[in-house]
């Protein structure tokens, strides 16, 4: 973590234009539901954060000689920008081309995205503003669907590393997101590498991706344990090895988290989540886990009866159910509370329907999975301006909790375009500060 007798190394200035010009109407979209967000946020310094393309850059891979002699310098916990510094934009551009560390090239992909970002704090909240602009010319609002065939429902639509949309047999279609990492200094290396140490061979879209029956075998995470089929995120503090298959036992796991060595991983989410004012909670240790709850997303299919468990209001929709046409020119989100009914076998489904593969919810959230409670986005002119509240001083075993006079390490991340897992853009890791020096110094306000 940052000395906090360093100088800030990241730029930034008061009142960039083109970072504000969204100001007045994202005070009005996420206002007065949930918080009192600052009354100006002209006053909050901006951040901005150059967000880069990763490839398959896994740790095992930065531990490895062919991470040009750097694979040392990794093991013994030495910073990524001790030799990266100021480099996004060209390992982005690098990382982004069909390479060994890219197999998957998607294209027209940008090596870079820029994030404009403000922190500020009152007495209860922490407030988070981002914006950023997005590849395509709408808001990647749309998420998977369930089409109808003729005779059954399958998967419409899919994130474009996948292969069915590289080659050609599916469409590209995956939400938008805003992601946040967080550590209070219990993790280790965690300041210096950043999500890194989440990121491993193994995983999902990774090198070496785990078969499923691998998975389901492995007695922590498979049918034993937490009954997953693939891998995702988790610390090399799980492992005792550099692989992904030699999980520590559940008891030292529980020991590491009860020690609170574990990451808070929070995402904005553009049609899972901001439909009902909200973000999700999930934290990382042996693998990417939900906190406690319920949380504002759920599967819309149910696999027994091979059908969805919803569909849109026709009154208050329009229709029972989406095309693919109007996927890109009016919002989609199953929302319970607003536009879904229980779904109904018996209606004349044509060929070509759509319904979406997830429901949202805000009623149904609960726990330590419903803390973001206030997170909204508004897309206008090709940018996302997310306006996103964080309680101060949870207590939830399950987060870290942010407090006044304390210094935290962030890492952040933007999946634009239809993309999802290793596809997104991602920072450095950087420290935040709440009254304390740091590379992000959060502004008090009222």
């Amino acid at each position: 973590m940052m000395n906090t007798q360093e100088k800030p190394s990241h730029p930034r200035s008061n009142s960039p234009p083109v970072l504000l010009a969204a100001f007045g109407l994202v005070l009005v979209a996420a206002s007065p539901a949930h918080a009192a967000a600052p009354a100006d946020w002209s006053s909050v310094p901006v951040t901005e954060i150059k967000l880069f393309y990763p490839g398959q850059s896994s740790y095992e891979w930065l531990l490895s000689k062919e991470h040009k002699r750097a694979g040392k310098k990794v093991a013994r916990g030495d910073s990524c920008i001790s030799c990266h510094e100021d480099e996004e934009q060209e390992l982005g551009d690098l990382l982004v081309a069909e390479q060994r560390l890219e197999p998957t090239p998607v294209k027209g992909k940008q090596g870079t995205v820029d994030l404009g970002l403000q922190i500020a704090y009152d007495d209860q909240n922490v407030y988070f503003r981002a914006q950023w602009k997005t590849l395509n010319p709408h808001p990647g609002e749309a998420h998977p669907f369930k089409r109808f065939d003729g005779k059954q429902w399958q998967h419409y639509g899919y994130p474009k590393l996948d292969k069915v949309v590289q080659d050609g047999t599916q469409p590209g279609i995956y939400e938008d997101r805003f992601s946040m990492l967080i550590d209070d200094g219990s993790v280790p290396n965690f300041a210096e590498q950043g999500c890194w140490l989440t990121c491993h061979d193994g995983e999902r879209d990774m090198q070496g991706k785990a078969g499923k029956s691998a998975v389901k075998a492995n007695p922590v995470l498979g049918d034993g344990g937490l009954k997953k089929k693939d891998v995702r995120k988790y610390l090399p503090s799980t492992r005792t090895d550099n692989n992904w298959a030699s999980t520590k036992s559940r008891e030292e796991i529980a020991a590491i988290k009860k020690a609170g060595g574990f990451l808070d991983l929070m995402q904005w989410r553009g049609h899972r989540s901001n439909p009902v004012g909200m973000a999700d909670d999930f934290y990382v240790l042996e693998y990417r886990l939900m906190d406690a709850g319920k949380g504002p997303f759920s599967s819309n299919f149910d696999k027994k009866a091979k059908q969805p468990k919803y569909m849109y209001d026709d009154a208050k929709f329009g229709s029972n159910a989406t095309s693919t046409e109007q996927i890109r020119s009016k919002a989609t989100a199953l929302v319970l509370e607003k536009n879904a009914v229980p779904f109904d076998a018996n209606r004349s489904w044509k060929e070509g329907d759509l319904i979406p593969a997830y429901y949202t919810s805000r009623d149904k959230t609960k726990g330590s999975a419903a803390d973001n409670a206030s997170a909204t986005g508004e897309w206008k002119n090709g940018m996302w301006t997310v306006l996103w509240t964080r309680p101060l001083n949870l207590s939830n075993p399950d987060d870290k909790a942010l407090r006044p006079g304390n210094q935290y390490t962030f890492g952040f991340a933007v999946h634009d375009d239809n993309i999802t897992t290793r596809g997104h853009h991602v920072s450095w890791p950087m420290s935040v500060g709440f009254g304390v020096e740091a590379d992000i110094e959060a502004t008090k306000v009222p």
